[in-house]
């Protein structure tokens, strides 16, 4: 194998023409310059300098050698340069998958904020409902995967091999027609629902939303789904269902012709942002999970 140093060690040589030579420009002994030279000839398996009086003289191995090193110690040098870049975050870059919840409310803050301190950190945003995300994540088509799960749902196990950062607990609120008789009232109990046509959301939402329901009694009435949370309000708004959405959600989204109440009883989704081991000591992708945690409200959350 041959060594960095050792290439660098023949191209002072070339140039200075002289072991001693090699040695004052390299801050070395000329028997160091010589063991070394020695170490890679033994590596290559041929002569690579030949005495010429005074002076040593490249063979034609070690001239093309020569050619071959002043490229290798560019490259090694233009990648030292790079590496210490990332890892003094003057440079980066993040791959985020986030639900759109949270696209819409934590990721502008937290980006901004990252793109504030660490300019040459670049960070891109591709949208994904979990689990999709995170299984983007464990194939390494993402760096940090925003996702969400329910409390006391079944899986409490799906993320023990990811590094999880909490960010906030998201309480679930009823969505109502204007004109809806329960339209007044602060709070709803979810059974008080039973006879309404619903609207759904994403995947994950309606199977929340079908568990809840049957608890309190009935199945939910499912008229329209859709993961676009715009949509639900609209359909809502229209007096077509009634709906149940995270809070994060209206954030985001002005509920015209609807109002929201709180629902009985309580259902939370827990929001986090997950990564790989390997990937937390990254420097680029934990100034991410940290502006995330500040856009949450939490900058200490573990």
């Amino acid at each position: 194998m041959i060594e960095a140093r050792h290439l660098r060690v023949l191209r002072a040589v070339a140039t200075t023409g002289s072991f001693s030579a090699a040695g004052r420009e390299l801050g070395c002994t000329q028997p160091a310059v010589s063991q070394q030279m020695k170490a890679l000839e033994a590596s290559v398996g041929t002569p690579l300098l030949v005495r010429d009086g005074r002076e040593m003289r490249l063979t034609q191995a070690g001239e093309a050698l020569v050619r071959h090193a002043n490229g290798i110690l560019a490259g090694l040098t233009a990648a030292e340069e790079e590496v210490a870049a990332i890892a003094g975050l003057r440079a980066g870059r993040v791959r985020l998958v986030s639900f759109p919840s949270g696209s819409s409310t934590l990721v502008p803050t937290a980006l901004a904020a990252l793109r504030a301190a660490h300019p040459g950190t670049r960070v891109s945003l591709e949208e994904a409902e979990p689990p999709v995300s995170v299984d983007m994540l464990r194939a390494g088509e993402c760096d940090v995967a925003l996702a969400f799960r329910y409390e006391g749902a079944a899986g409490a196990k799906e993320w023990d091999d990811l590094v999880v950062r909490p960010l906030l607990t998201d309480r679930l609120v009823g969505l109502v027609p204007e004109r809806h008789p329960l339209a007044g009232a602060g709070s709803v109990a979810i059974g008080e629902l039973a006879r309404e046509p619903w609207i759904a959301g994403c995947p994950r939402c309606r199977g929340q939303l079908v568990e809840v329901c049957e608890g309190a009694g009935f199945t939910p009435r499912i008229d329209f789904a859709t993961d676009d949370y715009p949509a639900v309000v609209g359909l809502v708004g229209a007096g077509l269902g009634v709906a149940v959405l995270p809070q994060l959600a209206l954030e985001s989204v002005r509920p015209r012709h609807a109002r929201v109440l709180t629902l009985e009883p309580a259902v939370r989704r827990e929001i986090v942002a997950l990564t790989l081991p390997d990937l937390a000591r990254v420097p680029a992708v934990a100034a991410t999970l940290e502006q995330l945690g500040r856009a949450a409200g939490r900058p200490g959350a573990g």
